[in-house]
């Protein structure tokens, strides 16, 4: 498997170029602004796009869709109750594949209604629910503190250990992590009923 992450954008975004291999089906997560560089490695590495994952529909995290997929053809995936462009609209515990790259869907609504997480092959992509050392923001327009609080200790914690974080965000003291790290020294994800997770977010 081929993962490529960018630091792209304004907001130090991102976007993941993931592939079964050289000249194989591959996937882009999240193209941010500034998508050049991702374009330049899809040509290099001879990939086909076969889709592109929103993991949420903020501006920072599809800016790039179109560019996408006016050079390759990809189809964009998101949660079915994202406000964007569909051509494959997903929900919690669907799956798909991109050549031999097989995606399961992990429905994590808190910063928006329509967060997903995507978890591939040792992997789970994040975006804004889950970032190296925090979590996103709840007090943006679609942002809900108490379905934030069954995301990330319901759902997060109950992901394997072993996966490695690809968070939305270059906002933590490393670019990836993984769950059995986070969980263990990201606060955010400390042990809290719904009450003391709410006055801790409200803090």
């Amino acid at each position: 498997m081929i993962l490529d992450q960018f630091r792209i954008g304004p907001l130090l975004n991102f976007t993941y170029l993931v592939a079964d291999g050289e000249g194989g089906d591959a996937v882009v997560i999240d193209p941010s602004f500034g998508i050049d560089p991702v374009l330049a490695q899809i040509d290099e590495r001879r990939v086909h796009v076969r889709y592109i994952l929103n993991t949420h529909s903020h501006t920072d995290h599809v800016a790039g869709n179109q560019d996408v997929r006016q050079r390759t053809g990809a189809k964009v995936v998101a949660h079915r109750v994202a406000p964007l462009h569909q051509d494959l609209s997903v929900g919690d515990g669907d799956s798909f594949h991109a050549g031999r790259l097989a995606f399961s869907v992990v429905h994590t609504p808190g910063h928006t209604k329509d967060s997903v997480l995507y978890v591939f092959e040792g992997h789970v992509a994040t975006g804004d629910t889950l970032f190296v050392g925090e979590c996103g923001r709840t007090d943006l327009p679609g942002g809900d503190p108490s379905e934030m609080y069954d995301s990330l200790l319901h759902r997060v914690v109950a992901l394997d250990d072993a996966l490695v974080v690809l968070p939305g965000h270059d906002y933590g003291s490393t670019p990836t992590s993984t769950i059995g790290r986070e969980k263990a020294e990201n606060y955010t994800l400390q042990p809290r009923t719904r009450e003391e997770f709410l006055r801790f977010l409200a803090e």
